[in-house]
């Protein structure tokens, strides 16, 4: 994971180093829409004998860029987000497969420092909310899809974590690229069933602001 975000953090910063300025636009509001990818997986599991591999799963929604002065603003976004991860374990003796995907409403509150036009630093803190959660079991006996509802398991839905991130600005195009992990963990008191675990992904997007 970490070389993963330092591997995008050079590519942003050397993509900025060729992009020419078309105008500043760092003291103007912007309102913004933007989709793309994060490719996420686990951190701090626990659990005999689970192993977890990171899976793809789609990012979208809007951002508000408010201005504080020209360097420093607001960036507040609203995003559905799809994390998971994809596991080997063992139970009863018997090897299984899993991939999970959890769709999340996501809300990050971001600083921004806009050293430049093209080019702008986030970080802050996120708010998530668990929407859904959907297994697939892959075993000797067949493969199993199932769709929590949660109300039998002590699973928290209300998740907070920390994000950072860069955008580099080209006129009214958004690339962005961003890092983010849960500081809680996503079970309330360790008594779920569920192994326990904290999200950790990464996200490219593509987006315009008006």
């Amino acid at each position: 994971m970490k070389k993963i975000i330092l591997l995008i953090t050079a590519i942003v910063f050397m993509a900025s180093s060729v992009i020419g300025q078309s105008g500043d636009s760092r003291s103007k509001f912007h309102f913004g829409i933007k989709a793309g990818v994060n490719f996420a997986n686990v951190y701090d599991a626990q659990g005999e004998e689970f192993t977890a591999d990171g899976k793809i799963g789609f990012a979208g929604g809007a951002f508000l860029s408010i201005p504080i002065g020209s360097v420093f603003g607001f960036q507040p976004e609203i995003l559905f987000s799809q994390k998971g991860f994809k596991a080997e374990g063992k139970l009863l003796g018997t090897n299984y497969g899993l991939t999970r995907t959890t769709s999340f409403i996501d809300v990050p509150l971001f600083l921004a420092v806009k050293p430049v036009s093209a080019l702008t630093l986030l970080a802050g803190p996120q708010f998530s909310y668990l929407m859904k959660r959907k297994d697939e079991f892959n075993s000797a006996a067949g493969t199993v899809e199932q769709i929590q509802e949660f109300e039998n398991d002590n699973i928290r839905k209300n998740i907070l974590g920390a994000v950072l991130g860069v955008d580099i600005n080209v006129s009214q195009m958004v690339v962005g690229a961003r890092a983010g992990w849960d500081l809680s963990t996503n079970n309330g008191d360790g008594s779920s069933e569920t192994p326990r675990y904290k999200n950790a992904w990464v996200q490219a997007t593509l987006g315009f602001r008006f």
